[in-house]
């Protein structure tokens, strides 16, 4: 069955993400696992802060099965939820769960409200989304979950039959019954013939699925496929960090951070 994982330190923004999570996961019928990790300083060896951290173990896990009861009432216990707390740096802990697990999909917090938040979640979104194996959406703090009619494929078609994740894109267009809608982010005005045989491949390999083809003219490609993602009502946009040109073009580091930091629509990364 299709388990989708959730971080939370119980802000209010992850709040926010696991409320995302739930009702993904009511839509599609899938379990849903809540992570949180206690997270220790360098050098905790010392007796008193290994103490002090037994007790935070203690209250978060008090802490994760409060919201595993809140969750279940919500669901009225339509959902199977399981919790698990960990300790170490954030991203090991995530990752080591990550390969047990295998989960359909890592959601998390993309930012945080106060500049300490937007920080914290900011960083751990941005290092997760471009190195973590398994699918990641990094939910806005003001996104709520609806039914996922749109989802779009930021593209710079480029190599796309060794590039694109066919089959994990075929699967999340079909279980949420969506709409796909491709988003070629090259540069229209200079003629390529790479590109233009790299489309055709493209629109023959997702022929099955119904795509819609959109060219963004932007210079600024992370703000040309924010605006179009808003403008057109996409409910999910996909991007895949780590190939070909996306590696120095979508998600070049500072364009990494302008997409997850500051997109109003949840952004879900898939790696090879």
């Amino acid at each position: 069955m299709k388990k989708i994982m959730v971080t939370t330190d119980f802000s209010q923004t992850a709040g926010n993400a696991v409320s995302y999570a739930v009702d993904m996961a009511l839509s599609i019928n899938a379990e849903l696992l809540l992570l949180h990790v206690v997270q220790t300083p360098v050098g905790f060896s010392d007796l008193p802060i290994v103490m002090g951290l037994e007790d935070i173990m203690r209250s978060s896990e008090t802490d994760m099965q409060h919201l595993k009861e809140e969750l279940l009432l919500r669901t009225a216990g339509k959902i199977v939820i399981e919790t698990e707390v960990g300790m170490g740096g954030f991203y090991e802990e995530l990752k080591t769960v990550c390969e047990r697990v295998k989960p359909y999909a890592v959601v998390m917090g993309s930012q945080g409200k106060t500049a300490a938040e937007h920080l914290m979640f900011g960083s751990h979104a941005v290092y997760t989304v471009k190195h973590l194996a398994w699918p990641v959406i990094t939910v806005p703090p003001n996104a709520a979950f609806t039914a996922v009619k749109k989802i779009g494929l930021a593209s710079d078609l480029t190599e796309v039959i060794k590039s694109t994740p066919f089959e994990e894109i075929k699967m999340l267009v079909h279980d949420f019954n969506a709409e796909l809608h491709i988003l070629n982010t090259g540069k229209k005005q200079v003629f390529d013939a790479d590109i233009v045989f790299e489309s055709g491949l493209m629109q023959e390999m997702t022929m099955a699925l119904k795509p819609t083809f959109h060219f963004i003219d932007n210079e600024n490609t992370d703000e040309g496929i924010m605006d179009f993602a808003e403008k057109n009502q996409i409910d999910l946009l996909i991007v895949l960090p780590h190939r070909h040109n996306l590696l120095t073009g979508i998600f070049h580091k500072s364009h990494t951070k302008q997409l997850v930091l500051h997109s109003h629509v949840p952004v879900m990364s898939i790696h090879q």
